[in-house]
């Protein structure tokens, strides 16, 4: 990472006490706010305690990563931030970890809120997780989602006056070298197996079944290329073609940068890498932006292209990803590409979590309803260590 990408991460490696201080331990005391620096080291705690139940104890890095994504954006302020409830006794039972991200809603700027993790301990934690809820209903809230919500939160959102999107809610998954990606999935269920010396052995199955069965490789739509291009480039070409939908992420430059040196801390995923598509007569018609381990599998963030051109543009998506040797893919399913990735070969949806919205705009949940809305990637928690690590 570039010292100016390490310069928007800004990651303390001493986290301080919380104050003992007690006049405002009175004031806290049951009540709902947001969440300080101070709480950290609680709030890694409940979260390993919550998800990571296996774990003896917390990550000593789990606080600073916290601090990272939930304190550094350069959009942040505590009333887009996350939320922490305190019972009786000061503690922290209940907690929304939550970031910003903005948005442009039928031309107008509007800071989201992304949730990420809502976890709660004990009855006191039961009683404060329904106030936190209380506090994100869809009267009070101009935008806030999540892309990872268990059935229950489903449930509770759509209480609360949102919205559940349907094709949003699953991920694609294309299988490129069956033998190997069986053998990869397998290995990180069972770790022992990613050290025997076996892979070489899968890959060379693989080329014999790929011979045999010629539908594992992806085909290129005739005549259309790629090229891997800078993450400027990206952004350029993303900003424009993001214009197709009423609501969609702004991608400014400062809060660019940001995201793609946060998703770089992600280093269990691979390499951030970004490809434009390019039409025979050599016009860009697509752009996107993946993590790529090396000859392991591809997930892809974000995936964008001019209207009337999704069937090529995902056809040489595929293809590359083909050609640079990635056992399998995947990615979050979007209405607009939906028909042109059915079309793929060996290639299933899977749901993994909810994708849930809330907002008090009607145009924005007309949009969300419609197909005038663009969410995933960069402008949800898909690249986020909380979901693969700690």
């Amino acid at each position: 990472m570039t010292p100016a990408a390490e310069s928007l991460l800004k990651q303390p490696m001493d986290l301080p006490e919380a104050p003992a201080d007690e006049s405002r331990s009175k004031r806290s005391t049951g009540t709902v706010r947001p969440m300080e620096r101070a709480d950290l080291p609680a709030v890694a705690d409940l979260f390993t305690r919550t998800f990571r139940k296996q774990n003896r104890q917390t990550d000593r890095d789990l606080a600073g990563y916290l601090e990272t994504v939930f304190f550094s954006s350069p959009l942040y302020s505590p009333e887009v931030g996350s939320l922490v409830h305190l019972n009786e006794n000061s503690t922290i039972d209940s907690t929304i970890l939550a970031m910003p991200i903005e948005y442009r809603v039928h031309g107008r700027p509007v800071t989201a809120r992304v949730l990420c993790a809502f976890m709660a301990e004990g009855k006191s934690g039961a009683a404060g997780a329904a106030r936190l809820a209380r506090m994100l209903r869809a009267a009070r809230q101009d935008f806030c989602f999540t892309d990872n919500a268990s059935p229950v939160s489903a449930d509770h959102w759509v209480a609360g006056g949102g919205l559940v999107l349907p094709i949003q809610s699953l991920e694609w998954h294309r299988t490129l070298r069956p033998i190997t990606a069986g053998l990869d999935a397998a290995s990180r269920k069972a770790p022992f197996l990613a050290k025997l010396p076996i892979r070489g052995l899968a890959l060379t199955l693989d080329r014999l079944i790929r011979r045999s069965k010629t539908s594992f490789a992806a085909i290129p739509s005739e005549g259309t290329t790629s090229s891997s291009v800078s993450l400027d480039q990206f952004l350029e070409q993303a900003q424009g073609m993001m214009e197709r939908f009423c609501v969609h992420p702004v991608f400014s430059k400062v809060e660019f940068d940001w995201l793609i040196a946060a998703a770089k801390l992600n280093t269990a995923l691979g390499e951030l890498k970004c490809r434009n598509v390019i039409d025979p007569q050599g016009k860009v018609i697509g752009s996107y932006l993946y993590f790529g381990a090396d000859r392991g599998n591809a997930v892809v963030l974000n995936a964008l292209c001019h209207e009337h051109q999704e069937a090529a543009f995902v056809a040489q998506l595929f293809a590359d990803l083909d050609s640079l040797g990635y056992v399998s893919a995947q990615g979050m399913a979007q209405p607009f590409l939906m028909n042109a990735v059915l079309r793929q070969r060996h290639l299933v949806h899977r749901h993994t979590g909810y994708f849930c919205l809330v907002t008090r705009h009607a145009d924005l949940k007309a949009a969300a309803i419609g197909d005038g809305f663009y969410a995933g990637g960069l402008a949800s928690e898909n690249w986020s260590r909380l979901l693969h690590d700690f």
